[in-house]
């Protein structure tokens, strides 16, 4: 076997020199390495020779291997630096398919939600992301120290001088601070909290805030609007209710929430058996607040709200766990 060997030897580096392209490399690639190349015959019969001769055979075997895969490699680098690393390319082959984006289901969701509420009459107001305390609590009725602060523990920056905003509140104010009533504004947005993420927490999320500031605006008003964007938000035969809540900035304060979009409000897990998810905080604005931003209290009068815009993504795409959308897996986002 040995000279078996020698053999294979003599005739890879004569049939080596004629080596011109990758084709003819993988050509000698199988006649010399593959299943039925003689080397493979050598090595598979090791097991019909004596152990002595079978140690040293193996041996040079092995080594006769090494010395083929390391050569056919070196040729082949060749190659590529001669070539440009473009060894052949068949331009007969059709282009690879362009794999078009799509628009994230949080950007969808943002879209259709202004959408609605442009058609209402309101108009997109922006705002900093970084804040100062005034502009994102004081002004918005949460004094020092008011324990509803705890609700919404904020990221400091600079020893507490900013803050990473914990809802688009702060965009009302400055507003308000720049115009005279009427206003009618809605303000989508990044927000942060220091929650820890699970199924329906994120320290960032997005929100959507609205605020409708004149002099004959009610109750009933803050109703009707919100009434007529959940509608179209999540069709004509879901039902609405209104359940006294608290909120610094509004008084009267309500949640609203809608019938399970799951079970058709007969009850089911999502909706915890009540038949009810809520999807919003709404209420009147605060005269403090309008004192804040030299509004006359007694002649004017508004309402606000408010909603998770990754919340109601969830109820209408039917998404049970928040942080799929900031996971970036290609398979839940190509669903939308």
């Amino acid at each position: 076997m040995l000279n078996e060997l020698e053999k294979i030897k003599k005739e890879f580096s004569d049939s080596i020199k004629t080596a011109k392209d990758s084709q003819s490399l993988e050509d000698l690639r199988v006649k010399f390495l593959g299943r039925k190349s003689e080397l493979t015959s050598v090595l598979r019969s090791l097991g019909t020779i004596s152990q002595e001769e079978r140690a040293l055979v193996g041996q040079k075997a092995n080594t006769l291997r090494k010395e083929i895969e390391a050569r056919l490699e070196e040729i082949k680098h060749n190659l590529n630096q001669k070539t440009g690393g473009e060894v052949s390319i068949d331009h007969t082959l059709p282009g690879l398919p362009l794999s078009l984006g799509k628009k994230h289901p949080i950007t969808k969701t943002i879209q259709e939600i202004v959408g609605i509420f442009s058609l209402l009459g309101f108009q997109v107001a922006t705002g900093p992301e970084i804040e100062t305390d005034y502009y994102n609590f004081e002004a918005l009725n949460f004094p020092p120290d008011h324990p509803a602060r705890d609700e919404q523990d904020s990221f400091q920056i600079d020893n507490g001088k900013y803050l990473l905003r914990t809802q688009t509140s702060p965009v009302q104010i400055r507003v308000m601070e720049k115009t005279k009533p009427p206003v009618r504004i809605i303000s989508p947005g990044a927000c942060y909290r220091r929650d820890n993420p699970d199924a329906s927490h994120s320290p960032m999320f997005h929100q959507m805030e609205g605020l409708a500031v004149d002099t004959d605006i009610h109750f009933t008003d803050l109703k009707g609007i919100l009434g007529e964007f959940i509608h179209q938000m999540f069709g004509k035969e879901i039902k609405m209710r209104f359940v006294p809540s608290f909120f610094p900035f509004t008084e009267p304060s309500a949640e609203v929430a809608i019938s399970c979009i799951i079970c058709g409000g007969k009850g089911c897990p999502t909706c915890g058996r009540s038949g009810w998810l809520e999807v919003l905080g709404a209420g009147m604005v605060h005269p403090n607040v309008f004192k804040k931003v030299n509004y006359d209290p007694k002649k004017y009068t508004g309402f606000a709200f408010g909603m998770g815009v990754e919340r109601i993504a969830m109820l209408k795409y039917g998404i049970s766990d928040i942080r799929l959308f900031y996971q970036n897996h290609l398979q839940f986002l190509n669903q939308f």
